[in-house]
This record gives C-alpha cells, sequence and structure tokens, in this order.
C-alpha cells in the first residue's frame, strides 16, 4: 500500500488537487468523492464547533486495513484518504474519501464502503461543542447498521 494514500493532517485541503490526481490516468473513467463537513447540528443540539483527536501510528494502520480491504472488493486504480483532526470551525471540511476506478460501479461501492468503516472502524474522536458545554460523541447505531451491510 502506497502511503501517500493515508493523510491525517490539521490543514484543509483541496478537493479540485486531489479529483486531478486521482482523474490523471486516461483509463480512469469514474472517480467519486465524499467530503465530510462540520454542520451546526448533531442529534438535537446546535453545535457551534468540532474537536478531533486521533492516536498517530494507529489510526493511519487503521486506514491502511480499510482500503486493502476495499481494493480486494472493487476494481480501484486509486484512492485517497484525508482526515483532518484538531479544531475544527462549522462548515470547516473534515474528511476527504476519493476512488478512482474504470467503472463508476466500483468507484462509488468503493467509496461509500471506506466512509461507512471509516466511521465505525477508524480510530477518532470527536468533541462538539455545543450551547450546553463540550462533550465527546458516541458511536451512531445508523453508521454500525451501515457498515454491517458490508459484511
Amino acid at each position: 500500500m502506497n502511503t501517500d494514500m493515508i493523510q491525517i493532517q490539521t490543514e484543509d485541503f483541496d478537493l479540485a488537487a486531489e479529483y486531478a490526481a486521482l482523474g490523471k490516468s486516461h483509463s480512469t473513467g469514474a472517480v467519486v468523492t465524499f467530503i465530510g463537513k462540520v454542520r451546526d447540528f448533531n442529534q438535537g443540539d446546535n453545535v457551534s464547533g468540532l474537536t478531533l483527536e486521533h492516536y498517530p501510528g494507529m489510526t493511519e494502520k487503521s486506514l491502511a486495513k480499510i482500503l486493502v480491504e476495499a481494493e480486494t472488493r472493487w476494481s480501484i486504480q486509486g484512492v485517497k484518504v484525508i482526515h483532518r483532526v484538531g479544531e475544527l470551525a462549522l462548515g470547516d471540511q473534515i474528511v476527504f474519501v476519493g476512488v478512482a476506478s474504470m467503472h463508476r460501479g466500483d468507484a462509488f461501492q468503493a467509496c461509500e464502503f471506506i466512509m461507512d468503516y471509516l466511521k465505525t472502524q477508524a480510530p477518532f474522536w470527536k468533541k462538539e461543542a455545543t450551547e450546553a458545554g463540550s462533550h465527546w460523541v458516541d458511536a451512531r447505531e445508523t453508521d454500525t447498521t451501515a457498515a454491517d451491510r458490508w459484511k
């Protein structure tokens, strides 16, 4: 696995640059991307910001395992995952998942699989800032249900 495929960083990322890198091969017929953003609500709370933490080394290893699994399931020409950590404001980009493939079906399914497994298998901890104070965000059952369909 190419380690350039995974980036954990505090800095923002450039969607156009990531798309261009994934789609540069003339045999690529599809590039599917997903970007997660900080929104102003979650489970009934008004959210004013988000802090993401991770355990360096362990997180990258977990993401690599997810990408290897995606590569064994679908025909993928390129994949990239960027996950931001640190303090993020409303509207900030949190995560980028991009998949390039010869065909759209493989690209769509691999992108969705990677995102579902990121939500349930990758060791990131999220703390939301709300009007009532800050609190750690628990895993959601809907994320687990989404990931279970790939088993």
